[in-house]
């Protein structure tokens, strides 16, 4: 077995549409098929509950992927008939963010945040190990809540020097 990278990641949002628009504006994401379209009945019962481990009475009303220029692909999805708890921060347990590789972070900051993004602080140097005169990060919420990270590191890393394996990066 061999692992070749991400395919994709799957987020729930409250507005499929809004969500997208979003990451056409911030990200360049491109539309690629809508797998449970908005005007389809939603999908629940017991097939949707075991396939995704939702609570009983849980309902799919959107899904939607994107594909990320150099990907992976963003999987939208909306549901309805489940309490739904506050996105997660970086203190929960689980999946808490996910940080895209960009080549020109203040520009790629200011484009997210016009898009509607909020900025959580301003760009900082990555730290010990991905340190680099040019190696920076920020964090960004997108407008319904969930975190990523916006990262560049052009400059070689300490950490460089330690293995032959090096990040993935496109």
């Amino acid at each position: 077995m061999t692992v070749r990278g991400v395919d994709h990641v799957g987020l729930t949002v409250p507005d499929v549409d809004a969500a997208t628009t979003f990451l056409v504006e911030a990200f360049d994401a491109v539309v690629l098929y809508d797998t449970l379209p908005a005007d389809a009945p939603p999908k629940g019962g017991h097939e949707t509950d075991e396939r995704l481990g939702v609570p009983d009475g849980a309902r799919e009303v959107r899904v939607r992927m994107l594909a990320l220029p150099g990907g992976p692909g963003i999987e939208l999805f909306a549901f309805d008939g489940a309490a739904q708890g506050a996105p997660a921060v970086p203190t929960d347990l689980g999946w808490q963010h996910v940080a895209l590789y960009v080549d020109d972070l203040d520009v790629t900051l200011d484009r997210v945040v016009r898009a509607g993004a909020v900025a959580l602080g301003v760009p900082r140097p990555l730290p010990g190990p991905e340190e680099g005169a040019r190696n920076r990060f920020v964090y960004v919420r997108t407008p319904w809540g969930s975190t990523v990270e916006l990262l560049t590191y052009p400059d070689p890393q300490p950490y460089e020097a330690h293995t032959d394996r090096r990040r993935w990066h496109p």
